[in-house]
C-alpha cells in the first residue's frame, strides 16, 4: 500500500479531530449547541450534512456490497427509496423545524403523550446503536485497505474517532465536517469515473463482465426479496431522527425546507456515481469481499491521487455518519429516558456533561454489538427495518393523519419492533426474506385498526367536557 494513501487518510482524520476541538471550544456552550448546533446552520451546510449523514457506510460499504452482488439495475431499485423519501420530507421539514425539539420521541409526545415518547425512544436506541456499529466496521475496512492494519483494529480506531468527535464538538463539528466530506466525495467520484470505466473496458466491458443475473432488474433475487431490500431504506429516511434533528438545526423553517432540494439532487448524483464505480469493481476485482467494492477500486483501480481522495472522503463519511447516529441516540437516552423519568429537569450546567458521558457509553456498546453480525449489509437491513417498521409509521401519522390515536401508535411501535426482532433473531429470516416484509404490514395494520377502534385525545377531551357540562 502506497504511503500516499496512508498520509492522505491520516491527515484528513487529523483535520477532523482539529475541527472537533475547534467547535467544542468556540461554539459548544449549551446542550442546545451540542445537540442541534444552536439552531443556526445555513442552507449550504444543511445540504452537506444531510448528504453525509445519509450517504455514509450505508452507501460506500453496505450499498456497494449490494451493487457488487446483484448488479447495477437491481441497485437502482434498492437505492430508489431515498429520493422518494426526500421528496416527501420536503413537505415535512419546515413543520419539524417549527416544533424546535431535540428528538423524534419529543415530537411524538406533543400529540401522543409521554408513554409514546418512552417506547419510541427505546426502539430508536435499538436501531441506532446497530447503525452506529456498522459505521465502525465500514471504517475498519477502509483503514485495513489503506494502511494494512487488521479490520478489527481499524474498527476499533474508527470507533474511538467517532466517539471523540461526537463527544467534543457535537452537532457543530458533525455538520461542518459533513459538508467538507460531501464536497470531497462528489469531486473524487466524478474524477474517478472516467478512469474506472476505462480500466473496466468501457460500457462493453461492463456488459460482458457481468453475469446474466447482475444484468437483470432483479439481480437474481425474487421480487419479494428485492422489495425487502427497498423498503428499509425508504422507511428509514422518512422517519430518520437524524433528518429531523438536522431540520431542527436549521436557521429557519424555510432553510430546513429548501435544504431538502439540494439533498435530493445530491443523493441522486452520489448514488449514480457509486453504482457506476461499484459495477466497475465487479469486472476489475471479481473475487473481493462485496463490502469492499468501492474501497478496493479506490485503492487499486484508480490513480493514486484520485484514489486517496475517495478513500479519505469515504472514511470521513463513515465517521461523520457514525457521529450523527451516536449523537442522536445519546439524545434519546438523555432527553427521552433519563430526563423523561425525572420529576425535575436536569440543570443546564450538568446536561452538557451528561450528554458527553452517554455518547461514550453508547459508542462502546455499539462497538460490542457490531461483533455479532456477519456483514455490514446484514446489520444495515436489521437496523433500518427496526426503525422503519417501529417508528416511521407513527412519525408519518403524527404529521399526516389526524385520526391516529395514542393506543394506535403505541401498538404500532411495539408490534413493528418486536416483529423485527422475532423474525431476525428467533426465526433467522425464513425464505431469505428481510423482516420488513412482515413487520411493516403488521405495524401499519396495528396503527390503523387500533386507532379506528379508539378515540383521539381531542375527541376524548371534548367528550369529557360535554359530560362535565
Amino acid at each position: 500500500m502506497s504511503n500516499i494513501y496512508i498520509t492522505v487518510v491520516v491527515l484528513y482524520l487529523v483535520l477532523m479531530i482539529l475541527m472537533g476541538v475547534y467547535y467544542a471550544k468556540r461554539e459548544v456552550k449549551t446542550s442546545e449547541d451540542f445537540m442541534v448546533a444552536g439552531r443556526r446552520l445555513p442552507r449550504i451546510i444543511m445540504i452537506g450534512t444531510l448528504l453525509a449523514t445519509w450517504v455514509g457506510s450505508g452507501t460506500v460499504v453496505g450499498g456497494a456490497s449490494f451493487i457488487y452482488q446483484y448488479g447495477p439495475l437491481a441497485s437502482i431499485i434498492y437505492f430508489a427509496g431515498a429520493p422518494i423519501g426526500i421528496f416527501i420530507l420536503y413537505f415535512i421539514a419546515d413543520k419539524a423545524r417549527a416544533l424546535s425539539k431535540y428528538t423524534v420521541p419529543e415530537m411524538l409526545e406533543v400529540k401522543f403523550g409521554k408513554h409514546t415518547r418512552t417506547i419510541a425512544a427505546i426502539f430508536i436506541l435499538l436501531a441506532y446503536v446497530g447503525i452506529t456499529s456498522y459505521q465502525f466496521i465500514g471504517g475498519g475496512y477502509v483503514l485495513n485497505i489503506t494502511t494494512g492494519i487488521s479490520v478489527e483494529m481499524g474498527t476499533l480506531i474508527t470507533a474511538a474517532l467517532v466517539i471523540f468527535l461526537a463527544t467534543t464538538g457535537g452537532m457543530f463539528s458533525v455538520a461542518y465536517t459533513d459538508f467538507l466530506s460531501s464536497f470531497l466525495i462528489v469531486i473524487g467520484f466524478i474524477i474517478g469515473i472516467p478512469f474506472a470505466l476505462s480500466a473496466a473496458g468501457g460500457v462493453d466491458g461492463l456488459t460482458t463482465g457481468l453475469s446474466e443475473a447482475q444484468l437483470s432488474w432483479t439481480g437474481g433475487l425474487t421480487v419479494t426479496q428485492l422489495i425487502g431490500f427497498f423498503l428499509p431504506t425508504f422507511l428509514l429516511i422518512l422517519g430518520d431522527q437524524n433528518m429531523y434533528q438536522r431540520f431542527s438545526s436549521a436557521k429557519t423553517p424555510a432553510v430546513a425546507k429548501k435544504s431538502t432540494v439540494g439533498f435530493f439532487f445530491g443523493d441522486l448524483l452520489i448514488v449514480g456515481l457509486a453504482i457506476t464505480l461499484a459495477t466497475c469493481s465487479i469486472v476489475l476485482f471479481p473475487n473481493i469481499p462485496a463490502d469492499t467494492a468501492i474501497i478496493e477500486l479506490a485503492a487499486s483501480g484508480l490513480p493514486i491521487g484520485i484514489g486517496s481522495l475517495i478513500l479519505a472522503a469515504s472514511v470521513a463519511f463513515i465517521i461523520t455518519t457514525g457521529n450523527s447516529y451516536l449523537l442522536s441516540s445519546a439524545g434519546n437516552l438523555v432527553y427521552d429516558l433519563i430526563q423523561g423519568f425525572r420529576k425535575k429537569k436536569i440543570p443546564e450546567n450538568k446536561l452538557l456533561g451528561l450528554n458527553r458521558y452517554i455518547v461514550i457509553l453508547l459508542g462502546a456498546f455499539a462497538y460490542i454489538i457490531g461483533q455479532f453480525f456477519p456483514t455490514v449489509l446484514a446489520i444495515q437491513m436489521y437496523s433500518y427495518t427496526m426503525y422503519g417498521a417501529a417508528i416511521t409509521p407513527t412519525i408519518l401519522a403524527s404529521f399526516l393523519w389526524k385520526r391516529a390515536t395514542t393506543p394506535g401508535v403505541l401498538t404500532s411501535i411495539i408490534t413493528g419492533g418486536v416483529a423485527t426482532l422475532f423474525w431476525e433473531m428467533a426465526l433467522q429470516r425464513p425464505m431469505g426474506w428481510n423482516s420488513v416484509l412482515i413487520s411493516l404490514p403488521l405495524s401499519v395494520a396495528a396503527l390503523i385498526v387500533v386507532s379506528l377502534l379508539t378515540k383521539p385525545k381531542q375527541l376524548e377531551a371534548q367528550s369529557s367536557k360535554v359530560v362535565n357540562d
